[in-house]
């Protein structure tokens, strides 16, 4: 399962949802998860950054997401998204909005630096727009990078460290969310081929290494 609690986490949001968004979140539901034992190479995951108007989930809020397609190992660039959710009409584009974000990513595992910070504010955004409780399956490159590349650096760092680590060029200034999902998707394209010499070399495995790698940081 992708981690769906439940389509609909409450009759009041799900009432007042427009018809079309009912119908295609439906539809999202109703999609096929991707076997969690296959290979990376047959996967599509999706690399996620979010822009925020703080650090704080509980005072700020969501003000934008983007996301870029990794499937057979290869960045899309073209298949990728950004949405706006600053400049929206009402309740009803916001909704259509985040529709058309879990249309894009469908079933897929997201790639993400830090999932604690990224859920923090994407799923209260769900729930609060859509009334959508779900679990994603989360592959966090901030865990996962010291864990399989300690010979680099055997402790979290910022992500601009870990590109220029690479020999990835950071640029100068701040980069738009969409120009950070393909920094981090070439991140995670070196992160898989890491993985599988060391036998990480499956969905599920990569998802439990960085469940195993975040819990194993936090409690020390």
């Amino acid at each position: 399962m992708f981690g769906i609690k439940k389509l609909f986490s409450g009759a009041a949001e799900a009432a007042s949802l427009p018809a079309d968004v009912r119908a295609a979140l439906t539809d999202w539901q109703a999609r096929v998860v991707d076997d969690l034992e296959s290979t990376h190479f047959l996967t599509r995951y999706v690399v996620l950054d979010i822009v925020t108007d703080g650090p704080d989930p509980e005072r700020h809020r969501l003000t934008g997401l983007a996301a870029t397609e990794v499937h057979r190992g290869v960045v899309a660039p073209a298949r990728s998204m950004y949405l706006d959710l600053l400049e929206v009409a009402d309740a009803e584009d916001r909704a259509r909005r985040l529709t058309a974000f879990l249309q894009f990513i469908g079933k897929a595992p997201l790639v993400v630096f830090y999932a604690a910070y990224v859920g923090g504010f994407l799923l209260p955004a769900l729930r609060q727009h859509l009334g959508l409780s779900l679990q994603p399956r989360w592959v966090d490159l901030a865990w996962l990078l010291p864990a399989l590349f300690a010979d680099k650096s055997h402790q979290p760092m910022p992500l601009d460290d870990w590109l220029q680590l690479f020999g990835l060029d950071p640029g100068e200034g701040r980069r738009s969310p969409n120009e950070n999902c393909l920094a981090l998707a070439r991140l995670f394209q070196m992160l898989v081929v890491r993985a599988h010499s060391k036998g990480v070399d499956t969905v599920a495995a990569l998802i439990e290494e960085s469940k195993a790698s975040s819990h194993l940081r936090r409690s020390h």
